[in-house]
């Protein structure tokens, strides 16, 4: 069982009698409904849709994914076993390609499968399930252990602006960048934070603003192109993102709009923050231009829910991430302490610490 913030109870995913739900994030905030999976296709829907978001959490649930298929697999042989497994962590790989937590977390469950040498199906499942579990935990260890060092950065009565949604429901829980608001609110400091929509899927207005009134932490929604508006009339004191994958060489892919709104801050003289756990540091990616970055449907921009609000004979270019380059990031901040103006070799130095 996994030990949270009394005052938070938002879960992104759980295991709840023997099966997986998870939060539909497409209905929030209007409804709050958990949807159950079964098996790795579904899960691998279920990310590839967005109903479950957020690079660390997606990294969890395609865990949770691999798991199910070895549950739904036990009674097999050890032949049928291997061949259907490969098949499951093909499908979960194609869910998603830039985020790199869902790449990390596959990786650790293959090897954990390769390892268990000796074992029935059965056997396999059950060790497979115990590691989803422990990921889901450690996850949220990292996210608290994010937020205690990131938390020294701010300064009481901050005005603080996030992009997109990097909280609880991002990750196992209290989040990466709303982690770190939601401890510097802990040990006292009076923060307030500002959030832009975040287009095409509004991640900020939908999900970042619910999370901050779930807390009574102050909250203001801007439009996306407000952001150097208020940044010029002094009103943001620091940026906090957080990201889907961080080259070796400190270059950052975030939410599409993530990079103009690190131009503001350099412009402005703000410092600017990502929130980066290890498992979303890719060493074998030398930099930004090397990261693959995901195109989605066209209906995302074009409509909402249903409503069309542009013709649809229109071309329409809708990349979900962009690339802020290492020389607008001020720090990265990570379970293991914080890197300023971090480079290839402090980055290194993480994973060898």
């Amino acid at each position: 069982m996994i030990k949270r913030n009394t005052k938070q109870t938002v879960e992104a995913i759980r295991w709840k009698n023997e099966r997986l739900e998870i939060l539909d994030q497409r209905l929030l905030p209007s409804r709050f409904e958990y949807l159950t999976y079964n098996s790795a296709i579904e899960v691998a829907e279920g990310i590839r849709s967005m109903v479950v978001r957020g690079a660390p959490i997606i990294g969890c649930a395609s865990a949770y994914g691999v798991a199910l298929e070895a549950l739904r697999l036990r009674t097999t042989t050890t032949s049928e076993f291997a061949s259907a497994m490969d098949k499951a962590f093909k499908v979960l790989a194609k869910s998603r390609p830039t985020a790199i937590n869902l790449f990390w977390a596959l990786k650790r469950m293959h090897a954990i499968w390769q390892s268990a040498t000796g074992l029935t199906s059965s056997e396999i499942a059950d060790t497979l399930l115990y590691a989803a579990h422990q990921m889901l935990a450690e996850d949220y260890r990292v996210n608290r252990s994010m937020g205690t060092f990131g938390a020294k950065l701010i300064s009481s009565n901050a005005k603080i602006f996030t992009y997109c949604n990097a909280g609880a429901l991002a990750t196992a829980g209290h989040g990466t960048a709303l982690g770190i608001i939601r401890s510097a609110v802990e040990i006292g400091k009076k923060v307030s934070v500002t959030v832009s929509e975040t287009r095409p899927f509004l991640q900020g207005a939908r999900l970042t603003v619910w999370e901050m009134l779930q807390e009574k932490i102050p909250v203001t929604l801007i439009t996306d192109n407000m952001t150097g508006y208020l940044m010029n009339r002094g009103e943001i004191d620091a940026v906090i993102v957080g990201t889907d994958r961080v080259a070796a060489n400190g270059d950052v892919a975030n939410k599409i709009g993530t990079y103009m709104v690190a131009v503001l801050a350099k412009r402005h003289n703000i410092p600017f923050y990502v929130a980066c756990p290890l498992s979303s540091i890719d060493l074998t990616t030398p930099n930004g231009a090397a990261i693959p970055i995901e195109e989605r449907n066209a209906d995302e921009i074009a409509s909402f829910h249903g409503y069309q609000w542009t013709t649809k004979e229109v071309n329409i270019c809708n990349p979900a991430f962009d690339v802020t380059p290492v020389d607008l990031v001020t720090a990265l901040i990570t379970e293991k302490g914080i890197v300023k103006r971090p480079n290839s070799d402090s980055i290194l130095r993480l994973f060898n610490s």
